[in-house]
């Protein structure tokens, strides 16, 4: 009786460890270095980001990559220009980004089609009007610096916050928002 439970909890163990093993060899993810040409190729826009990244983010990649030779030019395309622009933003900028993702992933699926709708709207607009709109709606919190002193006690020092269209009085809330 003792030999079959000494047997199984050594089989127990044996298959944790194995398990905790495989976790972590599939939380490490290859550094830049160690990526094929071809790897390197795709992930060039993230080039210099790519040993910052967490693990989760270059395995997302990773399996973009192995997608990408069988996509379409104008899917490869794609893939590149969002690489590319995604490291052109700031930390801020990124985190906005996630948080406005997740908020319409969180919206019942009516709501997220009339999004689509509006952002395909928008889309169709000639690049003139699209430049109109993102001047007139940036979506980001700009700090302005404070003041020394205030003028009255009335009238503290503030930061000024660029609202969206929504919150602006008199505009067009069917627009979207240019990030």
């Amino acid at each position: 009786m003792a030999k079959r439970l000494f047997a199984g909890i050594t089989l127990a163990l044996c298959l944790l460890a194995q398990g905790i093993a495989m976790a972590a060899q599939e939380a490490k993810q290859p550094t830049w270095a160690e990526l094929s040409f071809e790897q390197k190729q795709v992930l060039a826009p993230v080039s210099g980001e790519w040993d910052k990244m967490p693990a989760i983010q270059r395995k997302r990649l990773l399996g973009v990559v192995k997608r990408f030779p069988k996509m379409k030019p104008v899917e490869q395309q794609r893939i590149q220009t969002r690489l590319r622009d995604w490291s052109n933003l700031t930390p801020e900028e990124r985190a906005l980004a996630r948080k406005q993702y997740k908020k319409l992933k969180a919206l019942p699926p009516e709501k997220r089609q009339e999004v689509r709708k509006k952002w395909l709207e928008y889309q169709q607009l000639p690049e003139e009007k699209k430049a109109q709109l993102k001047k007139a709606a940036p979506a980001i919190a700009v700090p302005q610096p404070a003041p020394e002193a205030p003028k009255t006690a009335q009238e503290p020092a503030t930061s000024r916050v660029l609202t969206t269209p929504e919150q602006r009085p008199g505009a067009d809330a069917a627009r979207p928002a240019a990030n």
